[in-house]
């Protein structure tokens, strides 16, 4: 297309709602994102542990899902989505998520009593129910009688940034306006300005993103990244099976953890024998 960006173009555009640099940012700032959660949820949170593998698998043969940010402490959970696009299945990937979470919080021999509270969040950048408001917020109540809540303490909330005018909350306001407009307007947008522009001048930062934007140009996935690599190339997911064996597994390692893709699917796909890509992956 004529009219298509060059990688180039699009990281000089790209800005804190581009979903790369968010999770960059905030992975990489456990105190800024304990901020956030603290804003977008209007709690207080006594700290929070950053989980490294964001990837939660329930077994090798579920669907394993790479949450963009995924932090936890004694009593919560936390996962934050960036979703620009609406891919139209927002509200069942949730009550996934949900259900990963919960499984990963819940050892066995533990009771359900000890299940964390949680947390699910998505800052849309579209408005996926249509009704203009800035929040949807979602709990289980009995139908019968609204004013009884089933206790099993599961929150979804669904932000929907451009409609950020209608927010009473000052510093929600301040946030989302910062991620629609650049507008910075107390101390923690201009902490997020100045980690969003270290991202962009970081050259690691930057040559990550270009690898992650040319594998999603090569991917041709089912379901990849959950709607995140809409407007991908036709025909040229060949590419990927047609490179050296080593190339191969160096690819599926970054579209399993990039691309939220379990590792028997990407072995398959690529024509990569599981068991050795199970073991890279425990290696690096």
């Amino acid at each position: 297309m004529a009219n298509e960006m060059s990688l180039e173009e699009k990281w000089e555009k790209a800005w804190l709602e581009n979903n790369f640099i968010f999770y960059h940012v905030f992975h990489n700032n456990p105190n800024l994102c304990k901020q956030l959660l603290e804003i977008l949820l209007r709690i207080s949170i006594d700290r929070i542990e950053m989980h490294n593998e964001e990837t939660i698998y329930v077994d090798y043969e579920s669907k394993g899902v790479r949450l963009d940010i995924y932090a936890k402490n004694e009593n919560q959970a936390f996962n934050i989505e960036m979703q620009v696009l609406d891919s139209k299945d927002l509200p069942k990937r949730s009550r996934y998520y949900q259900a990963l979470i919960d499984v990963d919080c819940l050892k066995s021999g533990q009771l359900y009593s000890t299940l964390k509270d949680s947390y699910i969040i998505f800052i849309c950048m579209e408005d996926i129910f249509g009704q203009g408001l800035p929040l949807y917020q979602f709990e289980n109540l009995c139908l019968e009688n609204k004013n009884l809540s089933l206790g099993e303490n599961t929150h979804k909330y669904f932000f929907i940034a451009p409609n950020c005018d209608k927010i009473e909350d000052k510093e929600q306001f301040a946030f989302f306006k910062f991620l629609t407009k650049r507008e910075q307007n107390n101390n923690f947008t201009e902490q997020l300005a100045q980690m969003t522009r270290n991202a962009k001048i970081n050259l690691q930062v930057r040559n990550k993103y270009m690898e992650y934007e040319r594998l999603k140009a090569y991917a041709r996935f089912d379901g990849l990244t959950e709607g995140r690599a809409e407007g991908l190339a036709e025909g040229r997911s060949e590419g990927l099976a047609e490179g050296r064996a080593e190339e191969k597994l160096k690819n599926a390692i970054i579209i399993v953890r990039e691309f939220n893709q379990a590792p028997e699917i990407v072995a398959e796909k690529i024509g990569i024998d599981l068991a050795e890509l199970q073991k890279a992956l425990s290696e690096n």
